[in-house]
């Protein structure tokens, strides 16, 4: 049966206090990440506070979901960091409670927030995102004058579609200009070109004034004749300068919601899935009217005569007679205005294609786009869990607390996510790869991280021991660490300085006899540095003889005795006899060429290192031996004195008892 412990309120109480803080820290910057998008929207629109109010609340509605995996990532990276960094983990392991039952109340906590990500997903977020997307499009119209783009027509004005080519922002003149004006139909127009102008508000910002320097203006004059001909008359006027008024309430209106609703952004679950299905029908029925238009499809070129085309349409299409022999049937100029009919149909029916080919693009990018945001529902609400089982693990094994060391690695591990979520999602998005995989890929990714690291945290692993990876990489690059041996403040008993000096002098004597005998600065045979076995028991019995005397002679009260004892090098005892501990390995080094020469001018490497090292360990012996010795003497002396203090004291404590006994008796 499941009870709430001290302990579970405890690491809950923790975790609940970094959760809030870390997740208002995290939707400010998602939100301040997200407004640099929107600024241009913004500034110099004359917005209230009011629509500015509702601009950031519904924003940071949209965005809440977002911070959510990355607060519980960050609050569970410093939540156990503390801990560690505290030693009350180690105090709460020590009792007997392992990580996963200290884990268990935020489990259920972090389950809980995933659940309530959901409803913000389901529920809240579609809700938001309408909203927002009306305030936004409101915010567009509200100045148009700031809103108009180079190089593309401008439809944000009534019946008006302007292109400017270029425009200045400091002055807010135009330059290059277009506008189509269109009353009731398309022989109703008026195309108006200018060189440069200038376009604002009137106070009332119910109209905009359009100044206009340089232009020509071009009107149809809609035709009064009915006699039938098709010829429209136009008026053409050219002008220095000139002011248009354009209707155009200038004031904060919210836009028309129809076109909204009907994003996939802004509906929940049901509603997607209801709208995938009509989205589905629709798209399987014009599939079927294009294929059976296309099968019933027939491109006659040929201007034959009345009595051949109706004997043509007659004749069963396994009958028909050959294009090329009804082609020859014809003269030079009927061939060359069927080439010319033909060609133009052709065309036709590629651009025919090419359409209905946009058309059936549109609806397949917009049923993965309604997928993609079903599916994103849940693997965004699934990411909490996630992170959670990534943040608490390597709290737990890192170790540090606050917000440094977890910071960065929050981050890292939200950029991983953020970029595989991001390739999926356009990746399914463009039908590069499948909705479910795309969507999902981020999670299939971080999953196994969550449950390595939960596996490697509860056994107490060191995977992250920094100084384990930098003593790896130096051995690898065959690097070495100064040997330092510093000042004890306590020390209980003395070096034995006589034995250390005879180990010393047996260790130049050993290092005479080796040098001699295995001249190190010789190239060995390659044969028995990879296909023989290669141990040097000599060096290793050197080395562990001095290890031992530096060891002892490291609590000496001496400071010229810890200097020299820091010039001793750190011998590598493998290195220079073959590359690998295990046979096979060496074998297959050596087998591998290029491999088998970078390991053996390394193994050369080391050879020539060890020559140079015994030669400083002979030095380095050779100036402390004088002074060990006379710390020897020094200690010699001190013991004869002790000893003799020690046996006179022990001779009155006798005297005094026969006296005390005599006395006595």
């Amino acid at each position: 049966m499941f009870r709430i412990k001290k302990l579970d309120i405890f690491i809950t109480k923790q975790f609940g206090l970094l959760f809030l803080g870390t997740f208002f820290i995290c939707l400010f910057v998602l939100m301040m990440q997200f407004l640099w998008r929107y600024v241009d929207e913004m500034i110099g629109k004359g917005l209230s506070m009011e629509v500015l109010a509702q601009f950031f609340w519904y924003m940071g509605l949209g965005l809440m979901p977002q911070a959510f995996p990355l607060a519980i990532l960050l609050s569970s990276l410093i939540a156990y960091g503390n801990l560690g960094e505290s030693s009350e983990l180690t105090a709460i392991k020590a009792a007997g409670i392992s990580l996963m039952q200290s884990m268990r109340s935020l489990i259920v906590f972090v389950c809980l927030i995933a659940g309530i990500s959901f409803f913000f997903q389901n529920i809240v977020v579609p809700y938001a995102n309408r909203q927002f997307a009306q305030l936004l499009i409101s915010m567009k119209q509200k100045s148009p004058e700031l809103e108009i783009p180079e190089g593309i027509f401008y439809d944000g004005i009534p019946n008006s579609n302007l292109y400017v080519e270029k425009k200045d922002l400091k002055t807010g003149k135009l330059y290059g200009i277009m506008i189509y004006r269109q009353s009731h139909t398309y022989e109703d127009q008026t195309i108006i070109l200018a060189d440069s102008g200038m376009l604002q508000s009137t106070e009332e910002k119910m109209h905009l004034l359009l100044t206009l320097w340089s232009g020509e203006w071009f009107e149809n004059m809609r035709s009064q004749d009915v006699g039938g001909t098709a010829e429209v008359p136009y008026r053409r006027e050219t002008f220095a300068h000139k002011t248009i008024v354009l209707d155009f309430d200038g004031g904060f209106n919210l836009a028309d919601m129809a076109g909204i609703a009907g994003d996939a952004t802004s509906k929940n679950v049901v509603q997607i899935l209801t709208d995938l299905d009509s989205i589905r029908l629709a798209h399987d029925s014009i599939g079927r009217a294009f294929y059976h238009e296309a099968c019933n499809y027939t491109l006659f070129a040929a201007q034959l005569p009345a009595e051949d085309s109706v004997r043509l349409k007659a004749t069963p299409v396994e009958e028909m007679p050959d294009i090329d022999t009804l082609y020859a049937h014809l003269n030079k100029d009927q061939q060359r205005d069927v080439t010319r009919i033909a060609a133009r149909q052709a065309q036709n029916a590629a651009n025919d294609l090419d359409m209905k080919s946009d058309y059936a693009k549109y609806f397949n990018r917009n049923e993965r786009i309604h997928m993609i945001e079903a599916i994103g529902k849940f693997t965004l609400a699934l990411s909490c869990i996630i992170f959670f089982f990534i943040g608490a693990p390597l709290g737990a094994i890192i170790r540090k607390g606050g917000l440094g060391v977890p910071v960065i690695i929050s981050v890292l591990v939200f950029i991983v996510y953020y970029i595989f979520e991001n390739s999926g999602m356009r990746m399914a998005r463009d039908d590069n790869w499948t909705v479910w995989f795309g969507k999902s890929i981020s999670t299939l990714v971080l999953a196994p991280l969550a449950v390595f690291f939960t596996y490697k945290a509860n056994g107490d692993s060191t995977v992250f021991n920094i100084d384990a990876y930098k003593m790896l990489v130096m051995r690898m690059l065959g690097l070495r660490m100064k040997r330092n041996i510093a000042w004890k403040e306590v020390i209980i008993d003395e070096p034995k300085y006589r034995m250390d000096a005879t180990m010393l002098q047996t260790i130049n004597e050993d290092i005479a006899i080796y040098s001699e005998s295995h001249k190190l600065l010789r190239w060995p045979n390659p044969i028995n540095v990879f296909f023989k076995a290669g141990d040097d028991h000599e060096i290793e019995h050197i080395n562990d003889v001095l290890e031992t005397a530096i060891d002892d002679l490291g609590y000496t009260r001496n400071k010229r005795v810890l200097h020299e004892l820091n010039n001793y090098p750190i011998l590598a005892t493998h290195a220079h006899t073959r590359p690998f501990g295990r046979k096979w390995l060496n074998i297959i080094s050596g087998l591998l060429l290029p491999l088998g020469i970078f390991f053996y001018f390394r193994m050369l490497r080391f050879r020539f290192r060890l020559y140079r090292d015994l030669k400083e360990i002979n030095n380095t012996s050779n100036r402390l031996l004088p002074l060990i010795q006379e710390l020897a003497e020094k200690q010699k002396d001190t013991l004869v004195d002790e000893t003799y203090k020690d046996y006179t004291k022990l001779e009155i404590q006798q005297n005094d008892g026969d006296n005390q006994a005599e006395q006595d008796k």
